[in-house]
C-alpha cells in the first residue's frame, strides 16, 4: 500500500542527499548528531558518502556480491575531502540507479530481495533519515515528505525490524496484533509482534528474538498506535520520541511490538 515508484524513490534519494549536503557543507564539522551521540558532522557525512558509495559499487557489479574490504575508500583527512567524496559516492549512486532496471538481479543483505528495487527503496529512506541527523545536528529541521516516510514506517516492520522468515528460521507469533494507523495518509500497517529463532547456516550466527510479521488486518486489533507518517517513522527510528504518538489497546502485543523495534538503527 506504501510503495513509490523506483521514480519517486530516486528522486527523493537526490532531493534529502542534496539537502544533507547542503545542511552539512555549513554546520560545525564538531557538532554532535542527537540520534547518534558518538557521531560528529562530520562523522555522519563520512557515513552516509561510504554507504552511498558502497551501493554504488553493487549496482554498479550487479550482480556480484558486495566490494570486497580492501577497495572500500579511506576516510578523508578533511572536511573540504569528506564533502567532494560525499560529492561522487551520491553521484555515483544516483547514476548506476538511474541506468539500472529495478527488476534487475543484484545483491543486498535481504536475503528475499535480491533485485535492484531494494537499493532504490532502501537508500531513499537511509537519505531522508540521515538528512534529518544532519539537521537536527545543526539545529534546522525541515518536514519530511509524509507518503515517504509512511513507506518507511512499512520498511521498518517488513525489513529492519521484521519479515518472512528464511528457510533457516521460524516465526512465533504472540498473541494479539497491532495496528499501525498513520493519520496523515490513511494508511494502517498490521502486524503481529512475536518472536523469531533459527541460526544463519553460512554464518553460525544466532539471529533469536524479538520480531514483527506484517500481515492481513482481519477482524478487530488488540493494539492500536496511532500518529502522522513522520511521527511513527521518526519515533521507530529513535529520531524524535514519542510525544505525538498514541496507544490503545492491550498492553500484552504493545510490549512485544516495543521489544521487536527496541534497537537503535544508524
Amino acid at each position: 500500500m506504501t510503495r513509490l515508484s523506483h521514480v519517486d524513490y530516486l528522486a527523493h534519494l537526490r532531493r534529502d542527499s542534496a539537502r544533507f549536503r547542503e545542511v552539512l557543507a555549513t554546520c560545525d564539522p564538531e557538532a554532535r548528531v542527537p540520534a547518534c551521540p558518538d557521531w560528529s558532522a562530520a562523522d555522519l557525512l563520512w557515513h552516509l558518502g561510504e554507504v552511498q558509495w558502497f551501493w554504488s559499487q553493487v549496482i554498479s557489479h550487479r550482480p556480484a556480491g558486495p566490494p570486497e574490504d580492501d577497495a572500500h575508500p579511506e576516510r578523508p583527512g578533511d572536511h573540504g575531502g569528506l564533502l567532494a567524496f560525499f560529492d561522487r559516492s551520491s553521484a555515483d549512486l544516483t547514476a548506476a540507479l538511474a541506468a539500472a532496471d529495478p527488476a534487475e538481479p543484484a545483491w543486498s543483505w535481504a536475503d528475499d530481495q535480491q533485485t535492484v528495487g531494494f537499493t532504490f527503496r532502501r537508500q531513499a529512506h537511509e537519505a531522508l533519515i540521515h538528512r534529518l541527523d544532519a539537521e537536527q545536528a545543526a539545529g534546522v529541521v525541515t518536514p519530511l515528505d509524509p507518503t515517504l516516510a509512511a513507506d518507511g514506517v512499512a520498511e521498518l516492520v517488513e525489513v529492519m525490524y521484521g519479515g518472512e522468515p528464511p528457510a533457516w528460521g521460524r516465526f512465533e507469533p504472540g498473541e494479539g496484533q497491532v495496528a499501525i494507523e498513520l493519520t496523515d495518509v490513511g494508511t494502517t500497517i498490521r502486524v503481529s509482534p512475536g518472536m523469531f529463532f533459527g541460526t544463519d547456516p553460512d554464518s553460525g550466527r544466532s539471529y533469536d528474538g524479538p520480531h514483527l510479521l506484517v500481515v492481513p488486518a482481519e477482524g478487530e486489533p488488540t493494539a492500536t498506535v496511532r500518529g502522522t507518517a513522520s511521527a511513527v517513522d521518526t519515533w521507530i527510528w529513535k529520531r524524535n520520541g514519542d510525544a505525538e504518538i498514541t496507544w490503545t489497546g492491550d498492553a500484552g502485543p504493545r510490549e512485544r511490538f516495543l521489544a521487536a523495534i527496541g534497537s537503535a538503527l544508524n
